[in-house]
């Protein structure tokens, strides 16, 4: 309870620019465990996938791997059904794989963008919280009326704004760069899909497991 209490003191004290960096760190937390959660939903074992879709290639397996894809909703499992349906339309394989891979990373990518945009600007509030608080400062400081001390206390106070800003910055930071660090890796994993459903399914143009049973 001593805590809260010191807490609202301190959120209190830092001004109004403080509800803006609440906002702020609400929306960075909300949009780290929503992207941890959905990361972890799209995750695959990207070796053990790779060698049951060259295996099910090799063993003319076309209709079970397309079912077992279908039913999946992770990135990799997507661009190969992409690539069964282009190649029974008769379209180009490897566009189809590389306009699904593209719809997965922007899935992917959602909502780090607005963490880059925080980074940037939750700094700057805070840095406003403490500009205003500074003003307020010098507006009742007085060395005729006996407050020397008026300002230094202002400053110190008007300083929780730039601390909570950078925190809330600092935050959304490592977030972004966590899950940018994901994204090069999903996309690594799905060029490495792409490439082995590339050099396997050509083979099987003529099957009728391909044109047909994957249907």
């Amino acid at each position: 309870m001593d805590f809260l209490i010191e807490a609202m003191s301190w959120f209190h004290k830092g001004g109004p620019v403080m509800y803006l960096l609440i906002l702020s760190s609400l929306v960075v937390v909300t949009i780290l465990v929503e992207r941890f959660v959905y990361y972890r939903k799209m995750d695959l074992d990207v070796a053990g996938f790779s060698e049951y879709i060259v295996s099910g290639f090799q063993n003319k397996e076309y209709e079970a791997i397309y079912q077992s894809c279908s039913v999946s909703a992770k990135p990799a499992h997507k661009i190969v059904i992409a690539a069964f349906d282009a190649q029974k339309m008769g379209r180009n394989i490897t566009t189809a794989m590389e306009s699904s891979a593209q719809l997965a990373v922007a899935h992917l990518r959602k909502g780090l963008s607005i963490l880059s945009t925080v980074v940037t600007l939750s700094p700057l509030f805070g840095l406003l919280g403490t500009v205003v608080g500074m003003i307020q400062s010098f507006s009742v400081f007085s060395l005729e009326s006996g407050q020397p001390m008026a300002i230094t206390g202002g400053v110190g106070e008007a300083l929780i704004a730039t601390a909570t800003g950078l925190s809330v910055a600092v935050l959304a930071l490592l977030g972004h760069s966590y899950f940018s660090y994901r994204l090069d890796g999903f996309i690594t994993d799905l060029e490495q899909i792409a490439g082995e459903v590339e050099k396997n399914l050509p083979n099987v143009t003529d099957e009728k497991g391909v044109n047909h049973e994957a249907a």
